[in-house]
């Protein structure tokens, strides 16, 4: 199994910076993808960004040029540096990481975190 443990959320103003961490630990062989959704109030959990074990990162349109992801592989951890934020961005950001397991791959989520934006 794959723990995931969040951490850097909070309150911060339109303009301001925050960056997010997530940690994996448990009994896996490896991790390959982790990323990052969010949920905002009243709005189905959105894709926000990802990477892959090798350092392949995708993101949303709405975040890009804003947001930039990026994972230590050595400690199974990943990071979501968000800058230039808005109160649009204003969400539960949950951390997901793609796990080899005993019975193959598997996704595993975070707790989430509270990210909010004030204008």
């Amino acid at each position: 199994q794959v723990q995931l443990v969040e951490s850097g959320g909070g309150l911060v103003q339109a303009g301001g910076s925050l960056r997010l961490s997530c940690a994996a630990s448990g009994s896996f062989s490896s991790i390959a993808t982790m990323g990052w959704y969010r949920q905002a109030p009243g709005k189905q959990r959105e894709l926000v960004t990802s990477i892959t074990s090798g350092g392949t990162t995708n993101y949303a349109d709405s975040v890009k040029g804003r947001f930039t992801i990026s994972r230590e592989n050595t400690k199974n951890t990943v990071y979501l540096q968000m800058n230039s934020l808005k109160p649009e961005d204003t969400a539960v950001y949950y951390c997901y990481a793609n796990g080899l397991v005993v019975g193959g791959w598997r996704t595993y989520w975070g707790q989430g975190t509270q990210v909010t934006v004030s204008s």
